[in-house]
């Protein structure tokens, strides 16, 4: 009886794998939802057109895009994870999605529990970037002349607890330097400001100075990102400039609700990277400042599981809050 019971057991199992196996053969059968907590145009609205333009074909499927902003990324995240887990509602998630939990007492998700990582699908290398009449031209400049002006350097950034603020507040604790910080409404306004020699410098995201860069309306120090940038091959890293081990990008990712079949899991990650192979797609992800770049889910979920930890240190020790 009890090697009948094991039998019937082991048959049971089979067939729940055959099941989630044909599950995932047949997904997608209807059209995908990809949920953008922020308004068009910005880096993970680019990231989930460009992915669903290429992946609409591979499927014979439709991706549409829902753009669902508020509350920093909050509202359009909490709908994603109180979607049905079948694989058919993702939210494409910029690197604020691992910062907005050290700014709230509490978010109506658990940004862990609630998501399957699937996979990463971009980074945006951060630039450090002066305004030409500031005497500096290397990291160590500005961590000299910052100390010799304690407090008289500015820098500017798109708002409190953005990743642009929380990049400086990590090069400030790293350098043991104190700069003065200048949050405005968006990224627009702080470029603006500083290309009027109002703001000293910035830690801006590629895409928004890379022209002021090559047009000599500012100068590049250092890129924040681990490696350095083909589109500027001789600005070196932050870290290889003396701040050892300094990273901050930004990055966009794909992520599920909790419970979805890891069968379908892998199928996205799988087309996803499949398709971030496509010359054209790097060419588009390029004109945009970003790197193209795939990952395991585990992979993925180590990177927001890393950044959950450093973030919520940078935010602690600075005193950062939302407003």
């Amino acid at each position: 009886m009890k090697t009948l019971r094991i039998a019937l057991c082991v048959c049971i199992a089979f067939a729940a794998g055959l099941q989630r196996d044909a599950i995932a053969q047949n997904y997608p059968a209807r059209a995908v939802r990809v949920i953008v907590a922020f308004t068009p145009g910005g880096g993970p609205d680019i990231a989930a057109r460009l992915v669903a333009q290429q992946l609409s074909p591979l499927w014979g499927q439709q991706l549409v895009v829902d753009n669902r902003p508020g509350a920093g990324g909050i509202l359009g995240t909490e709908l994603a994870a109180r979607a049905p887990a079948d694989g058919y509602t993702w939210v494409m998630v910029s690197s604020s999605f691992a910062i907005t939990p050290s700014l709230h007492k509490s978010l109506p998700y658990e940004p862990v529990k609630d998501f399957s990582p699937v996979t990463l699908v971009a980074i945006y290398p951060v630039i450090l970037v002066v305004h030409p009449g500031l005497k500096v031209g290397t990291t160590q400049d500005l961590i000299a002349l910052a100390k010799k002006r304690p407090g008289g350097l500015n820098y500017a950034s798109s708002g409190n607890g953005t990743p642009s603020h929380l990049a400086a507040e990590l090069f400030k604790s790293m350098t043991n330097t104190q700069l003065v910080h200048v949050p405005y409404k968006s990224a627009g306004p702080a470029m603006t400001e500083l290309l009027g020699g109002h703001i000293d410098l910035m830690f801006a995201t590629l895409p928004s100075a890379l022209g002021h860069v090559k047009n000599s309306e500012l100068r590049a120090v250092a890129i924040g990102s681990a490696q350095r940038v083909s589109e500027l091959p001789d600005v070196p890293t932050i870290s290889e400039s003396g701040v050892k081990g300094y990273e901050a990008s930004g990055w966009s990712g794909v992520l599920v609700p909790a419970g979805t079949p890891p069968a379908i899991v892998r199928k996205i990650n799988a087309d996803i990277g499949k398709v971030l192979q496509d010359a054209d797609l790097k060419r588009r992800f390029a004109a945009e400042g970003a790197a193209p770049t795939s990952s395991s889910e585990a992979e993925f979920a180590e990177i927001i599981k890393n950044d959950l930890v450093k973030w919520r240190n940078v935010v602690r020790s600075a005193g950062i809050s939302a407003d």
